[in-house]
């Protein structure tokens, strides 16, 4: 055997051997804006009696702002509610303590899609006929990562009884707060 062919070929072939070794450690390496997540169990608040309001909720970070993602449901069939993220991290009083609109740039309420509306603006939610209302929607106007101004981490989701009506200022008219939530890391 040439030794001449055979060093050149077992240096190329431990090459490729660490290339695919480091390639499969990127791959299983979750990226910084991956591992980024928050959630928020809604439990019913006492403004309406009776009230079943309850649902899970989860945030995940991509590239440009959140998804977020999740399921109400003891809502009235066929309805439509306010949803939003609120200012302060504090359902007591029915969700009152939470404060106004989650608002960092000092935007106008409106509806979710439009560009100077509040960073808590979020997608209405509309339950179907067994008063559940599913969603996800990417909110670019949040994020979850620390020491940002538009960190949504700690602070309240709020569902509301009444549809948005995305002209009253500061809150779209939508009533009373129905469940509410802390939106937690992890």
């Amino acid at each position: 055997m040439n030794s001449r062919h055979t060093a050149p070929s077992c240096a190329i072939a431990i090459a490729c051997t660490l290339l695919a070794g480091c390639s499969g450690m990127d791959a299983a390496k979750p990226s910084a804006t991956a591992a980024l997540m928050a959630r928020a169990a809604l439990m019913p608040t006492a403004a309406v009696n009776p009230n079943s309001t309850m649902g899970t909720v989860a945030f995940t970070a991509l590239g440009h702002g959140v998804r977020v993602a999740g399921e109400v449901r003891g809502l009235p069939p066929g309805t439509e509610h306010g949803f939003h993220i609120h200012e302060k991290g504090d359902c007591g009083n029915n969700g009152d303590a939470a404060g106004g609109h989650f608002n960092p740039a000092g935007g106008v309420h409106g509806k979710f899609t439009t560009a100077t509306s509040h960073a808590g603006d979020l997608q209405s939610l509309v339950a179907d006929a067994s008063g559940v209302a599913r969603f996800s929607i990417e909110v670019h106007a949040i994020s979850l990562a620390e020491g940002t101004p538009n960190n949504v981490v700690g602070r309240a989701l709020v569902v509301h009884r009444d549809r948005d009506d995305f002209a009253t200022q500061p809150t779209g008219n939508a009533g009373p707060r129905v469940a509410c939530a802390v939106i937690q890391r992890g």
